[in-house]
């Protein structure tokens, strides 16, 4: 099963991807207290998604492609929040 995409897809992908390259510089520069993380992280996750999508063919695969994907992503939600709940325990220090 091929899905075959215009070229032109492909060209508003990457200006879209190069876009967010501009915004997420621009919002370097501007001060928005503990958001700047947060900014970053969601330009990035969009970032991301379009890239998968797009480039690595998701959009038009099919539904074992996108169970993969689904899986990996919770996967990844598992690693980060055992890996922030032990971070963020670190200062609970109980030494007898």
């Amino acid at each position: 099963m091929s899905h075959i995409v215009p070229k032109s897809v492909y060209y508003l992908i990457f200006a879209a991807l190069m876009a967010g390259t501009a915004v997420t510089v621009a919002m370097a520069f501007v001060d928005l207290g503990a958001f700047n993380a947060v900014v970053a992280l969601t330009i990035a996750v969009v970032k991301a998604t379009l890239v998968v999508l797009f480039f690595m063919h998701v959009r038009y695969s099919s539904r074992l492609t996108w169970a993969v994907v689904f899986g990996s992503v919770f996967w990844l939600g598992i690693l980060l929040a055992l890996t922030f709940s032990d971070y963020l325990t670190r200062s609970w220090r109980t030494f007898g």
